[in-house]
């Protein structure tokens, strides 16, 4: 694998796992309710589960594209279009504000870190994205070190996004600041998503 194939990777895993969902408003909830602590393990559940589907995707895909070569085009259309796909639901829930933040009873590190896991792994988007993304940029023949780089990279970079959102929302006056560019934030972010998108489903 080349630089410019990790790079790739990485900027489409982080484009993700910025763009606003499920975890992410998990995430402003606990971080606003329950504190920093709590919500840093809630970070670390999320990282371990985008880690999961990435090993599954990474190994399943390669296995499956040697038996079967031709499915390497359907699939990276496929996860492209998908890509486009979340674009357009991020520029059309742009304008939405944020859920109100609700009063919550503090949970244990442990029990955030299996909340945060559970909430990817019973998730099977990560599981379409990672298969778009390696399908158009990490070989089959791939060295096993290249694909463990790959997989620690996923982990860091999604914990550490949301470690980051933890300390930002965490803080009394943060939520009330994004709520004022949300708009524009999430438009510009699904713009990016998909122009990967369109770059993936192209041949």
């Amino acid at each position: 694998m080349t630089l410019l194939a990790f790079l790739g990777i990485g900027l489409a895993h982080l484009l993700a796992a910025i763009s606003p969902g499920p975890s992410f408003v998990l995430s402003v909830r606990t971080a606003a309710t329950e504190g920093f602590g709590a919500a840093v393990a809630l970070a670390a559940g999320f990282g371990l589960g985008a880690t999961v589907w990435a090993l599954a995707a990474i190994t399943g895909l390669s296995i499956l594209f040697e038996i079967a070569p031709l499915l390497f085009t359907g699939i990276k259309v496929a996860g492209g279009l998908f890509l486009i796909w979340i674009a357009i639901s991020m520029w059309r829930h742009a304008p939405e504000p944020l859920p109100d933040m609700e009063v919550t009873t503090p949970r244990s590190p442990l029990s955030a870190f299996r909340l945060g896991l559970a909430t990817f792994l019973v998730n099977p988007k990560p599981a379409v994205f990672f298969g778009a993304v390696f399908v158009g940029l990490v070989p089959g023949d791939a060295p096993l070190w290249a694909k463990a780089v790959v997989l620690l990279n996923i982990f860091w970079v999604e914990t550490a996004w949301y470690v980051l959102v933890a300390r930002v929302f965490s803080l009394p006056r943060a939520r009330a600041a994004y709520g004022r560019v949300k708009t524009a934030a999430d438009r510009t972010l699904g713009v990016a998503l998909g122009a990967l998108g369109a770059r993936l489903a192209l041949p």
